[in-house]
């Protein structure tokens, strides 16, 4: 969906839609459209954690246009400081923020593991795909992890199935240790594998991996044959072929593992009543799913939504089952990874 058609969408004045939501919800509809949501009335306090280039912004600016009646106070930050805000604040007795959207799942899991979040009710988490339905918080669209490596190089049957086997192939290899996404890869590969095993690989990693500032800069590095494969979440693979069409780059997966896990960036409600939920029904309609979906080439969540172009669908993929919220744990990865030279 081109983005003047999707703000022109979801910024058109008042309400036109022909179903009322729990018409809608009852007629067993997969994504809802914004047509199908009750006007937004009131006012709100929306702390962002920063991401997506803007995006987020674009989605927010629209809803609020559409909604003229609606106030949407927001407080930006980087996403890891502002769940620990929230915690903080609710130690002093404060509550500032009325919803959390975060870029991260384990940053939802800090503020849900502090008993913070507010229950979903099941017509909104019942939209999601299975394995994406949690009580407290929804997530919004996913991401998953990727091994990019460059075709004139090598072919995808070149690569390892486990991204433990990687430090021992033979191949050059980019990464990001600081990147807040690969600490969270590191957290799955922690909590599936174990200390010692993830302690090991990121030893042996150490020696081999070429270090980069962020992934984008991975996938850049990989697309110019600096290195044979490196670690990236998906999209970041996928903007810069849609930019560069003969890219020498292309997506590999491992099976199983840590090395495929699908995160999810997320959205909570810190406070009580129905503006918090209305708002977060917005972010899972087919207009916004199928916005970042092609501006942001994340994947959409709710069924009925087509993927990325250039992502193959999650069914022919094999990530780890997990819940998470467990990827809130970060503090003993970052440990680990100073124990052993990484940080």
């Amino acid at each position: 969906m081109q983005r003047r058609t999707f703000l022109q969408t979801l910024a058109g004045a008042g309400i036109l839609g022909s179903l009322p939501l729990a018409r809608a919800l009852a007629a067993g509809a997969t994504a809802l459209s914004v047509d199908d949501l009750p006007p937004l009335e009131g006012e709100l306090t929306l702390y962002l954690g920063r991401g997506e280039g803007g995006l987020y912004e674009n989605v927010l600016e629209a809803i609020k246009k559409r909604n003229p009646k609606f106030t949407l106070n927001i407080r930006r930050g980087v996403t890891a400081a502002l769940a620990n805000t929230i915690v903080a604040e609710a130690k002093a007795g404060v509550r500032r923020a009325d919803i959390f959207w975060a870029v991260d799942s384990g940053a939802i899991g800090l503020v849900n593991d502090a008993g913070l979040a507010r229950p979903l009710p099941a017509d909104l988490t019942g939209q999601l795909k299975e394995g994406f339905r949690y009580d407290n918080w929804s997530p919004v669209t996913g991401r998953i992890r990727t091994l990019p490596y460059n075709t004139q190089k090598l072919s995808a049957d070149k690569i390892p199935d486990s991204v433990m086997a990687l430090p021992d192939s033979g191949l050059s290899i980019g990464w990001a240790p600081a990147y807040a996404s690969f600490q969270s890869f590191i957290t799955a590969m922690r909590l599936l594998e174990g200390e010692k095993a993830t302690a090991e690989w990121l030893k042996a990693m150490n020696k081999r991996g070429k270090n980069y500032a962020g992934e984008l800069g991975v996938v850049m590095a990989v697309e110019r044959g600096e290195v044979d494969v490196g670690f990236a979440n998906h999209y970041y693979t996928l903007r810069l072929k849609a930019g560069k069409p003969d890219a020498k780059v292309d997506l590999a997966f491992s099976k199983n593992d840590a090395g495929c896990l699908v995160n999810a960036s997320g959205i909570l409600a810190l406070s009580e009543g129905a503006l918090p939920i209305n708002f977060i029904r917005y972010l899972l309609t087919r207009e916004v799913q199928s916005y970042l979906a092609s501006e942001a080439y994340e994947i959409p969540l709710v069924a009925g939504v087509s993927p990325p172009e250039g992502l193959p669908p999650l069914a022919s993929i094999s990530p780890p089952q997990m819940d998470l919220t467990r990827l809130a744990d970060l503090r003993p990865t970052l440990d680990l990874m100073r124990s052993v030279g990484v940080l």
